[in-house]
């Protein structure tokens, strides 16, 4: 492949990833059975200011994009485009899917939406245009403090689901669902949404530390 048509698939990847994984976001708001962890702070803080989560969602990632400044964090064109566009796309969908009261609707939205998530999380990864504003956060606390990425990761997601869940987020078997299954499917995605190299080699893409942990847009 020419590097022009890769930089196209790339790009084509990228915001087709940021839209697939707003829209997932929404799809497990509908749900109501529970939201991944950044979610449920975002949702809590929308029930709290009456904003919509998407807006919320826009607002939280410029702010944890700020706390790059002191960690020395270089965002990409996907860091940037990561604070809006998935923020757009949750409200975007939001609007266009009715809700769903019966339960026998919740739980396919909810899988449906853990699964075009780990689609979406390949996607955007393999585009390689940067990591996530939250997920730079974490590689940033990581390299600044010498402490394991999971424990960065870990200690980030119990405060923003704590945080959230005091503010009125949702936390279910949703929640439970997606930490177990977001990994495995992401790395599936990841191999399949692959995009091959400019000269002979491997393809694999999960070389670097976002990729190698499964960080989240």
């Amino acid at each position: 492949m020419s590097t022009q048509g890769r930089l196209g698939r790339r790009l084509i990847q990228l915001y087709a990833g940021l839209v697939l994984y707003g829209a997932s976001s929404a799809l497990l708001v509908e749900a109501g059975l529970g939201l991944e962890p950044w979610n449920v702070l975002h949702q809590g803080l929308a029930r709290l200011t009456g904003l919509t989560i998407g807006v919320v969602s826009i607002a939280v990632g410029a702010a944890v994009l700020l706390l790059w400044i002191p960690l020395r964090q270089r965002p990409g064109l996907g860091t940037v485009s990561n604070v809006f566009v998935v923020g757009l796309a949750m409200d975007g969908t939001l609007a266009l899917v009715p809700e769903a009261p019966a339960l026998a609707v919740r739980i396919p939205l909810l899988l449906a939406g853990i699964v075009l998530n780990g689609a979406a999380t390949g996607l955007y990864i393999a585009a390689r245009f940067g990591p996530g504003p939250r997920d730079g956060l974490m590689t940033g606390l990581h390299r600044r403090t010498g402490r394991s990425i999971r424990l960065m990761r870990t200690a980030i997601e119990v405060a923003v689901v704590g945080t959230g869940f005091a503010l009125g987020g949702t936390i279910g078997v949703g929640t439970l669902l997606y930490a177990v299954s977001i990994g495995p499917l992401a790395q599936l995605f990841l191999r399949v949404f692959a995009v091959p190299p400019a000269s002979h080699g491997s393809t694999a893409v999960a070389t670097g530390s976002p990729e190698r942990v499964i960080l989240r847009p």
